[in-house]
């Protein structure tokens, strides 16, 4: 069995409210039964709750790395309190007795069996496309995509001097079809443009914040010109050729629309084994382009330093029905891992993992991989940035040999004496940071490692960088919990 602690339960639970509340039934003496199998793979309870009857809860642990957490309650969040509570007894080391597993969980888990084995039938089996209703969702995308030309071509022609709130807003409403045609997306590319154009009141700008967004709209209207020639020719070489599987290459397909199945990106190659992960990075914001919550984590893989993220996107009708993910301490040990197509900072997917707490030589690991020429990054970054579709704030591991403040400005400095300046100017989807930095003791100011993200200024055609995360020989600082 993994070892379960604190952490653990923190991870598992859906949300902070839920453990909480699990670990008041335990407070509370509520469980009148703890048992276990005799092999320790189910562990299970019986909890009190406001009806006669206990509510019988359990935790599976036949598959080590995907628990599986039952009750008899009538709760919609998985695991529910009562499953929490059990996990935190089995934390607090409270006795449970050896006894045969119940029938009715003895009968879940041979259906739970039944259908592991069902999908890795399934998964052998090649999947037959329906051609017929992939050309006409390609046809729909290509009439979509013929609507946003003409919507970013009346932009162009109307000028972006004389585009205001209620211009963008109108912009939005003829853009709901693009959600009609299978391009979400490009519904949103467009909406990261028409958002610069009102504040969150649906107010216009001042005429100062107006002349500060023109940078970055002319840079919207180039990401959208990209999105539409790119995905023109993309969609008629698989209208051309039905069974041509989608793009890997580049992130083209995510941008139409595609919705990459964990089974997609195994069979075209897109996967790792036994990989293990730290998070140096969390945080939560309302995306309102997309309409939707976005849980993001910054983690680097240990074996080649590569940093990349994990999302999960709540949409605003479902948000109290998905789990918000949260923030993550220990070593992620993944037996299979999904990276999906993209750039340096792929996105990636896994079905189970188990932890391990985090070991000195993990942060050491995690110090060796960072970049001592800050010259080089920011070559990198660059290339990066030329792709108009690629991700416009990558994220890398730097040492720096210093911190401090020239001419009013923070700086990081590596060895080589080039600087780079951090900021948290247009960065709004994360917390500021770039403050904290004064508050660290001054053993923080030298010979560290930061993870930062990195931001190109349009206007003065510099890269500048948002510190996230801190990394010693003894401990990782988190700057945007």
């Amino acid at each position: 069995m993994i070892a379960i602690d604190a952490d653990f339960v923190a991870a598992a639970a859906p949300n902070a409210a839920a453990a909480q509340n699990g670990r008041g039934l335990l407070l509370k003496n509520k469980f009148v039964a703890l048992n276990h199998s005799a092999d320790e793979t189910l562990w299970f309870g019986q909890c009190q709750g406001s009806g006669r009857t206990p509510y019988l809860c359990s935790a599976d642990f036949a598959v080590p790395d995907q628990p599986v957490y039952r009750c008899t309650c009538p709760s919609r969040q998985f695991p529910c309190k009562h499953s929490l509570g059990l996990l935190y007894a089995i934390v607090e080391g409270r006795k449970f007795a050896v006894a045969d597993v119940p029938e009715e969980l003895a009968a879940k888990r041979e259906k739970a069996a039944a259908r592991v084995e069902k999908r890795k039938a399934d998964s052998a089996t090649p999947r037959q496309v329906n051609k017929s209703a992939l050309s006409k969702k390609i046809r729909a995308q290509l009439e979509g995509l013929d609507l946003l030309e003409r919507l970013t071509q009346d932009v162009v022609r109307l000028g972006l001097g004389n585009v205001n709130a209620k211009t963008a807003h109108e912009l939005e409403e003829q853009a709901r079809q693009l959600g009609n045609a299978y391009l979400p997306g490009a519904q949103t590319a467009l909406r990261n443009f028409t958002k610069l154009f009102y504040a969150e009141r649906g107010e216009e700008p001042a005429a100062a914040a107006r002349e500060a967004v023109y940078s970055e709209a002319l840079d919207e209207l180039g990401r959208l010109h990209t999105l539409v020639t790119r995905g023109r020719t993309y969609l008629q070489q698989r209208l051309e050729s039905p069974d041509l599987a989608p793009e890997t290459e580049t992130c083209i397909a995510a941008w139409l629309g595609h919705a990459w199945q964990l089974r997609e990106l195994k069979d075209v190659g897109l996967v790792e084994q036994d990989v293990e992960l730290v998070q140096l990075a969390f945080h939560s914001c309302d995306d309102v382009a997309r309409k939707e919550y976005v849980d993001t984590g910054i983690w680097m893989e240990l074996v080649d330093g590569r940093v990349c993220d994990t999302q999960t996107f709540r949409p605003y009708k479902a948000a109290r029905h998905i789990k918000s993910e949260d923030s993550f301490f220990q070593v992620a040990q993944v037996p299979e891992l999904c990276v999906y197509p993209g750039g340096s900072n792929s996105r990636v997917r896994w079905e189970g993992m188990t932890s391990r707490p985090l070991a000195p030589q993990d942060l050491a690991t995690i110090c060796s991989h960072a970049s001592d020429d800050f010259a080089r990054s920011v070559k990198e970054v660059k290339a990066q940035l030329k792709e108009p579709l690629a991700d416009k704030h990558p994220i890398c591991a730097l040492n720096y040999l210093r911190m401090g403040t020239v001419d009013d400005k923070l700086v990081l400095e590596d060895r080589h004496g080039v600087r780079l300046v951090m900021t948290d100017a247009g960065l709004s989807e994360e917390p500021r940071s770039a403050h904290l930095l004064s508050l660290l003791p001054k053993s923080f100011l030298e010979g560290q490692t930061a993870i930062v993200r990195f931001r190109h200024d349009l206007d003065t055609r510099k890269l500048k960088v948002k510190p996230l995360t801190l990394v010693t020989e003894s401990e990782v600082i988190r700057l945007t919990l």
